[in-house]
């Protein structure tokens, strides 16, 4: 007689999850040996909840320090825990800088990153001659002077389809030999709200530290150390020591992932 284990068919489900995070505590998202990672994190409350050894795939991953408001993970399961319940599950295993805000049941194609077709990162500069103590880990405090209304006419030139080599950081994890740095951004503005100024960029992908580097040639441009002009000339070099330094990580955030 077969026994129930062998007649019971196995159901393997497709989990999709929305991540809330508080970055500053973090090495990033991916898993890394003797380092607190979110990746690391959330593979080990998935572990005790279902009791298989799953390594959940995001949508991107967010370098140390970095904040999301919505990053997205997919991992497969055979566990018959309701979608539903696992966002309880989980935060109760979870750190409580790292939140499962959804969890849902996805086709059996969806991949966290391979399903993406655009994303939107913000990043907050606070402007403030003294920065809050309780806004330190989430903001770039810059109180020196900066020509705004050049930063803004700097953002919009980054607008459509171009090759951002100059603005990627060198990537161990990539094959050199494959390497497309080509990248569409749909939108790149500069906004004041308050004592902040604010830079949001949603495109169909971004390179290792992009956004930073940036945020960080902006800021050269803010100061007149470039011009608006520059950038792109900046763009056509494809060379990184030809755009400004990489942004502190404290003010960036994935705001939101598209599929």
């Amino acid at each position: 007689m077969s026994s129930s284990a062998e007649t019971t068919p196995r159901i393997v489900r497709n989990i999709k999850l929305v991540l809330a995070y508080d970055g500053s505590e973090f090495s990033g998202w991916q898993v890394q040996p003797d380092a607190a990672t979110i990746q690391g994190k959330l593979a080990s409350a998935i572990g005790r909840i279902t009791a298989e050894k799953v390594l959940p795939q995001g949508s991107g991953r967010t370098d140390a320090g970095v904040h999301a408001l919505a990053q997205v993970a997919s991992f497969t399961t055979e566990s018959p825990i309701p979608a539903a319940n696992l966002v309880k599950a989980l935060n109760d295993m979870l750190p409580p800088s790292i939140r499962v805000l959804e969890a849902n049941e996805a086709p059996d194609g969806f991949h966290a990153r391979h399903s993406a077709c655009a994303k939107t990162y913000r990043y907050r500069i606070y402007r403030g001659a003294i920065c809050p103590p309780f806004l330190a880990k989430y903001v770039w405090h810059y109180p020196y002077p900066l020509d705004e209304d050049a930063m803004k006419e700097s953002a919009a030139l980054v607008l459509g389809e171009h090759d951002f080599t100059s603005f990627a950081a060198v990537d161990p994890e990539r094959d050199t030999a494959e390497v497309n740095n080509v990248r569409k951004i749909f939108c790149s503005q500069w906004r004041r709200e308050g004592v902040e100024l604010i830079y949001e960029i949603r495109g169909n992908g971004f390179l290792h530290h992009m956004v930073r580097n940036l945020v960080g040639t902006f800021i050269l441009i803010g100061k007149g150390s470039l011009k608006a002009t520059d950038v792109p000339r900046i763009l056509e070099a494809g060379d990184r020591s030809a755009a400004g330094a990489t942004a502190p990580a404290s003010g960036l955030y994935l705001v939101s992932v598209e599929y």
